[in-house]
C-alpha cells in the first residue's frame, strides 16, 4: 500500500516509469476481473485500456481513499457494468465467461486446471450478473462488501444476499455437474 502511494505520487509528478510500474503491477489482475465480468477477452482488453487511459488523463485529480488495487478494480467493474448494459440494449447475445489458460509446469496440472476452470466458468455463466459481480469482486478482487455496496449503489445487506445466493447457486450447479 505504501509502495502504491509512492508510485501514485511519482506518477502525478510526471514520472512515466511510475505509470509503467502501476500498469505492470495491475494489468493481469484487472484483465482477469474484466474477463470474468464481461465474458469477453476483447471487451476486457478494451475496458482495461480505457481504465488506464482515464487514469492517465485524470492523474492530477485522483485522490485515493483506499488502496490503488480497489480503486482500479472499481473503475474496471463500473466500466464492465456499463458495457454489459450497452450490450444488453444493443444485442441479445448471451454473455459467457471465457477462461484464461494458466501458467503451470506439468501437462497433468494443465489438464486438471483447465477442466476445473471450464466447470467454474460455465457455472459462473449461469448466475445473474449482479451475483457474479459480487462474487468476483469479493473473492477475486479482494473488495469488501461495503466497497461493493458503494459501487453498486445498494445496501450492504443486498450485497451479502447476492453473495450468499450466488455461492449457493454455484455450489448447486457444481454439485450437479460432479454427479453427471
Amino acid at each position: 500500500m505504501l509502495e502504491d502511494k509512492l508510485l501514485l505520487r511519482r506518477f502525478k509528478n510526471g514520472d512515466t516509469d511510475a505509470m509503467q510500474s502501476i500498469y505492470r503491477k495491475y494489468e493481469n489482475y484487472l484483465l482477469t476481473l474484466a474477463i470474468t465480468l464481461t465474458g469477453s477477452i476483447e471487451t476486457a482488453e478494451d475496458i482495461v485500456h480505457s481504465v488506464f487511459c482515464a487514469f492517465i488523463e485524470n492523474r492530477r485529480k485522483i485522490k485515493l481513499r483506499g488502496n490503488m488495487k480497489s480503486y482500479l478494480a472499481t473503475c474496471t467493474a463500473n466500466l464492465a457494468r456499463d458495457k454489459m448494459r450497452a450490450s444488453k440494449r444493443n444485442s441479445s447475445r448471451l454473455n459467457s465467461v471465457e477462461h484464461i489458460e494458466p501458467q503451470t509446469d506439468g501437462p497433468d496440472q494443465q489438464i486438471i486446471w483447465t477442466e476445473e476452470s471450464r466447470m467454474l466458468s460455465a457455472a459462473l455463466n449461469q448466475l445473474p450478473f449482479e451475483q457474479r459481480e459480487v462474487i468476483v469482486m469479493h473473492l477475486r478482487g479482494g473488495m469488501k462488501f461495503r466497497e461493493i455496496a458503494g459501487l453498486q449503489d445498494v445496501s450492504i445487506d443486498t450485497i451479502k444476499s447476492r453473495y450468499r445466493y450466488g455461492l449457493d447457486k454455484l455450489r448447486s450447479i457444481l454439485n450437479d455437474e460432479m454427479i453427471k
